[in-house]
């Protein structure tokens, strides 16, 4: 899919969506090469030398006429806090566009997308860019406010939204969804959130007979295959999911 770039790109936007969640908008000097949904980007970590590793996020939105990438960074520990720290007019230094992407679908199928935490936004990236009309989300959370607002989407796709509260949406998981019980109806389905909630999709896809592809979430430190953080195995032997994936086939994973 294209070559890797280093490049600084100026923070034009930083927003927080909700306690833990923020969207920031990074703008390039220079041309964008094509970007698709399930790629991301590794991030350095500016004066913090107790976070040594380039952090991992995927991708949410390009605007190659504004040279524009926008990432959703969700706090989870010393690295994504740090970021979420950063000031309008700031630089991050960033590695991209890397690993391979999702499938795209064809115009006559009838998709699923299935995003849990931190992996709403490649979801949401490839409703956007598919550009067909039969095309359902869910999105999946612990409660209401742990919830973005996406209404935005509705443009594109079939919301559906649960917490394991009852607060917004089905009350329990994604694959508790309504939506999700009639997974026959689907020609493909993808997915991107915890790893047990993409095994249980994973296996439910399977049963059913529908092509699947779930985006992993493994630690992702260098992005070139190298540092072997990542190893995930499959039927094709133990692959970087930095450089094979983080996009993978159910049927190719040892699920």
């Amino acid at each position: 899919m294209g070559g890797k770039f280093v490049d600084n790109f100026r923070v034009i936007e930083i927003k927080a969506l909700n306690s833990t969640n923020f969207l920031i908008t990074i703008e390039s000097e220079n041309d964008l090469p094509e970007i698709h949904p399930g790629q991301f980007v590794n991030i350095d970590i500016k004066n913090a030398p107790e976070v040594f590793l380039r952090r991992p996020f995927s991708i949410f939105e390009v605007d190659y006429s504004k040279k524009t990438i926008s990432l959703i960074i969700k706090i989870l520990g010393k690295g994504s806090k740090k970021i979420t720290e950063i000031k309008q007019g700031e630089t991050l230094n960033i590695i991209y566009p890397l690993g391979k992407g999702f499938t795209y679908p064809k115009t006559n199928d009838n998709i699923l997308l299935v995003g849990g935490g931190s992996g709403v936004a490649p979801m949401l990236f490839l409703a956007k860019k598919s550009g067909i009309k039969n095309v359902d989300i869910i999105l999946g959370a612990k409660t209401k406010q742990d919830h973005i607002n996406v209404d935005e989407y509705s443009k594109y796709a079939s919301l559906y939204f649960t917490t394991e509260d009852g607060s917004l949406g089905e009350k329990g998981y994604v694959t508790n969804h309504t939506a999700f019980q009639q997974l026959s109806k689907f020609t493909k389905i993808y997915a991107c959130g915890p790893y047990s909630m993409m095994k249980t999709i994973a296996k439910e896809a399977q049963k059913a007979g529908v092509f699947c592809e779930v985006s992993l979430e493994n630690l992702m430190a260098c992005g070139f295959g190298v540092c072997l953080c990542c190893i995930e195995p499959t039927k094709k032997g133990n692959l970087c999911v930095c450089t094979q994936g983080p996009v993978f086939n159910v049927n190719d994973l040892k699920w």
